[in-house]
């Protein structure tokens, strides 16, 4: 009797030992994951958001009906490397002076006093027990060392490249001033043979094997993909979806800057980018649009196989999705083929969320900030905040509609140069106090400067309330050495 009571004891201690790690285990993964995926150079043409020229994009559409599309996204700097470190930071690049590309491993630095102390996005998740994972271009290059718990890394440049260039030298009209503007690598032609020859292929190809296996802790997996970053190269497949005769342009009026400030000017000199009016005389304006098509529609099937892994891994009912562009592109609005200005074409960027607490199909057309992923991202995850963020969290208005109607957004390029989203409006104010002012309800190309206009007096005031109040000078490590007017810029201002 007594030995069948002790193995009774002994089998409930064992049992309790068992439901006890089972439980431990449960607790450990019940924090959703994080699949966080950022595009190069997407720009609004999506068919969930724009649909442009009948833009092909099934898988686009297909996580906008899993969640929240934000329609009306801006980027803190039309420049991938600061978009990115401030998307990365929390912080503003007023705030950080990190206004030009700036190495992975000195965006965090003793002696810039801003980011000398501050805890990256993935860094968090895996402060709060989350195993991180990254691959591809997610922060300017990949990542600063040691960010990530397993890194898949990245493939130097934005290949695969042929031996010659189709079309575009890089130089432009700047080949006698090469060394004030440097070389793009803007092209566009059918190249390579097939899609498994593409980098950003291969980064799915580890996105997906590691959907397929088992983890004691919940993740965070970050997929940068490289297109739609020049060289606009895909194979011809993605081209053939897209004939010539079928192809829009964007708007374009050719006297269009001649009501801009000098600064303005100065920001939107890119000789060593196609200009519109050579696109238009060459014939190239359409082929270039059909590059960037194609390309967008590449990412769209790349985007699916990492959706498809997705709902046929464990983790389909339990994951976070948030998708999100580092800037907008200009396909000749605005006089050339290129991000870097505060004009709406550049700054405005898809962001797209979805996770189990959130609606379905639901679209919301108020400004927001890219900077707001990252408190997004913990609220969502159940994790506490993080108080050095600058960014507000948008779950209250995916779930409530909560704070539309304040809702605005910020960009800045350069030191004291900015731009303003809110009520339909874009005011832009550059370091010498000069001004745009656009009502985009009757101007939607922003193709008249009102800003001289008595009529918008009052709500011009109004949108240079919310200028940042901090304007640090340029970080010693960042640089824009594509830009005369960023080099001389950061020379005369001088850094911190």
């Amino acid at each position: 009797m007594k030995k069948s009571i002790l193995l009774l004891v002994l089998l409930v201690s064992l049992f309790s030992c068992k439901q006890e790690k089972t439980d431990q285990k449960k607790n450990s993964t019940s924090k959703p994951n994080v699949l966080f995926i950022a595009v190069d150079d997407l720009n609004n043409w999506i068919s969930p958001i724009q649909n442009f020229s009948n833009v092909k994009t099934p898988n686009f559409d297909r996580l906008a009906k899993m969640g929240v599309t934000f329609t009306n996204a801006h980027v803190q700097a039309p420049l991938c490397g600061p978009s990115r470190a401030s998307l990365m930071t929390g912080l503003r690049p007023s705030t950080t002076g990190i206004y030009g590309m700036t190495p992975d491993n000195q965006i965090r630095r003793k002696d810039n006093s801003a980011t000398k102390d501050i805890t990256f996005l993935p860094e968090y998740f895996e402060q709060n027990g989350y195993h991180t994972m990254g691959i591809g271009k997610l922060f300017h290059i990949h990542a600063p060392d040691s960010v990530f718990n397993e890194s898949g890394g990245r493939v130097k440049g934005f290949g695969p490249y042929p031996k010659k260039r189709f079309v575009w030298d890089g130089f432009g009209t700047s080949k006698s001033k090469k060394e004030k503007y440097g070389r793009t690598s803007t092209d566009w032609g059918a190249f390579p043979e097939n899609d498994t020859l593409m980098h950003d292929h291969n980064s799915v190809n580890w996105v997906k094997e590691r959907l397929g296996r088992n983890y004691e802790k919940p993740f965070f997996m970050g997929l940068g993909f490289l297109r739609v970053h020049v060289p606009l190269y895909v194979p011809q497949k993605w081209f053939d979806l897209y004939p010539l005769d079928k192809i829009e342009t964007p708007p374009y009026k050719a006297d269009d800057l001649n009501d801009i400030p000098p600064v303005g000017m100065q920001i939107n000199d890119l000789p060593m980018m196609p200009s519109t009016e050579w696109a238009k005389e060459s014939g190239e304006w359409k082929k270039i649009v059909q590059a960037y098509l194609a390309c967008i529609s590449y990412v769209d099937y790349e985007l699916g196989r990492v959706l498809d892994a997705l709902e046929i891994s464990k983790y389909a009912d339990n994951t976070i999705i948030v998708l999100w562009s580092d800037h907008g592109y200009r396909l000749g609005e605005k006089g050339t083929f290129a991000k870097h200005a505060l004009w709406e074409t550049a700054t405005k960027a898809p962001l797209m969320f979805a996770a189990p607490n959130l609606p379905k199909g639901k679209k919301i057309n108020a400004p927001v900030e890219m900077l707001s992923i990252y408190p997004t991202l913990l609220e969502l995850s159940g994790l506490p905040a993080y108080k050095r963020n600058e960014g507000i969290s948008l779950v209250a208005m995916m779930q409530k509609d909560e704070g539309i109607k304040d809702a605005y957004a910020l960009t800045t390029f350069g030191m004291n140069n900015h731009a303003i989203k809110k009520d339909g409006f874009r005011y832009i104010q550059y370091e010498d106090g000069t001004q745009e002012f656009y009502d985009h309800s009757i101007d939607p190309n922003e193709w008249t400067n009102e800003a001289k206009n008595p009529k918008y007096k009052t709500q011009i005031e109004k949108m240079k309330k919310l200028l940042p109040k901090i304007n640090v000078k340029w970080d010693a490590k960042s640089n824009y050495t594509f830009q005369p007017y960023f080099v001389e810029q950061k020379a005369r201002i001088g850094s911190n």
